[in-house]
């Protein structure tokens, strides 16, 4: 069974985000302050931390940077009421693994919450995932083709590493959208054509035709392969 903390000051919310994991076959342990969320973090067995990120005492960003300091692998998604891109490049410099923005659906988080458990799951864990030539460095969020290095946002970054994740395989773009973007209802599946084509610009693009790593499989979906 997963055990998750929950660390969360506002306490309809947290008894809320408690019941619904619950429902799903969590254990949960909650609290309201980072001082004992980093207690707790530090004494227990945990597979997944929910982290608000404005907490009394000790706060999210700061318990976050302490228990990546010491070690603990621990998958944390960031909770956050505050607007702007900032504060989710700071969250995720700051160790966090997923950034979900005050008010989100719960369906959406515990979408979150399944794919940070799988990731979590694997056995290469944020080691380089190969597929051909390609290289990507899931923590850093930098490609390599070759010599070549190509920065990724955190976006591009999930989205690549889950075709390398599954190489050769066509996925469709109501599975990306639900994996990839944590929307389990799979509403808009534009946005995926989109970032399909911010990672063929960057990773086909500056190569040759024959090196090309990404195809549209027509009616299915897209597939990822070593050239």
């Amino acid at each position: 069974m997963v055990h998750a903390l929950v660390v969360e000051d506002e306490v309809g919310l947290a008894q809320s985000l408690e019941h619904g994991l619950h429902k799903h076959g969590f254990t949960v342990t909650t609290t309201h302050d980072g001082f004992s969320g980093y207690r707790i973090a530090k004494e227990s067995e945990l597979d997944l931390i929910v982290l608000d990120w404005m907490l009394p005492g000790m706060s999210g960003v700061e318990m976050c940077q302490r228990l990546r300091a010491e070690d603990v692998t621990v998958p944390i998604l960031v909770l956050t009421a505050k607007d702007g891109t900032a504060d989710e490049t700071d969250a995720l410099e700051a160790g966090a693994d997923d950034f979900l923005r005050k008010p989100f659906s719960f369906s959406v988080l515990l979408a979150r919450c399944d794919a940070l458990l799988r990731r979590g799951r694997n056995s290469d864990g944020w080691s380089e995932l190969i597929v051909g030539d390609l290289v990507l460095d899931p923590r850093r969020r930098v490609a390599r083709r070759g010599h070549e290095q190509i920065e990724l946002s955190r976006r591009e970054a999930a989205l690549l590493e889950y075709f390398m994740r599954s190489p050769g395989k066509t996925l469709s773009k109501e599975e990306l959208l639900r994996e990839v973007w944590g929307d389990p209802d799979a509403r808009d599946t534009n946005v995926v054509e989109v970032y399909v084509g911010y990672l063929r610009k960057k990773l086909d693009t500056p190569f040759s035709l024959a090196a090309n790593m990404f195809s549209t499989v027509r009616g299915k979906g897209y597939r990822l392969e070593a050239p």
